[in-house]
């Protein structure tokens, strides 16, 4: 074999590496790898999670949950007791493709699946938010329903709509209201 075509060859080896290293540090779970290749997959899993407005995704112990660009918007990140975090990023209205605020619950719930939560942090902007826009989106109210507007900051009301939503006591659930921006939250190891 010539030295350019093992030059070639590793090279497509190492953008295969970087592909699956991608995905992963996405939040598309952990690629099946055999060998040394598997701890170049799973360190970036352990890395950064990105989460954008309607999605939920899940992130290893260790790691961070990157929320970008949340202005008008809530996340909600579920520690779990065992390590790693699940994290939701509920957008005020519907991003195409991507959940509706009155479906992230929901999913964050199937995704914690059986596991024991040990906080669960909701982040953003809390006086933009009406708690029931967790079971109807505003997308969800037809001709001549009115959408209900919040009025001021309801720690209290949001709080309870996330434990209900997830099913989780509310002392369990923390709202905070935090500036525009991008947020990053530390997945901590238990």
């Amino acid at each position: 074999m010539s030295a350019s075509a093992v030059v070639a060859g590793a090279a497509v080896v190492v953008c295969l590496a970087g592909t699956a290293s991608a995905h992963a540090a996405e939040g598309a779970g952990p690629v099946a790898r055999g060998g040394a290749a598997t701890a170049t997959v799973h360190s970036p899993a352990a890395a950064t999670t990105v989460v954008t407005e309607g999605q939920v995704k899940e992130a290893a112990p260790g790691g961070t949950l990157l929320y970008p660009s949340v202005t008008s918007c809530l996340t909600v990140t579920v520690h779990l007791r065992s390590g790693g975090a699940v994290g939701a990023h509920a957008s005020l209205f519907q991003v195409p493709g991507e959940l509706r605020s009155d479906q992230v619950l929901e999913r964050v719930k199937a995704l914690v699946g059986t596991r024991e939560v040990a906080s669960v942090d909701v982040r953003g902007a809390v006086g933009a938010w009406h708690p029931t826009y967790f079971t109807k989106a505003i997308e969800s109210y037809g001709e001549g329903e009115e959408v209900p507007v919040p009025q001021g900051q309801d720690f209290a009301g949001l709080t309870a709509a996330v434990a209900r939503g997830l099913g989780v006591p509310t002392d369990a659930v923390t709202v905070t209201d935090v500036p525009d921006g991008d947020q990053v939250v530390e997945v901590r190891r238990y």
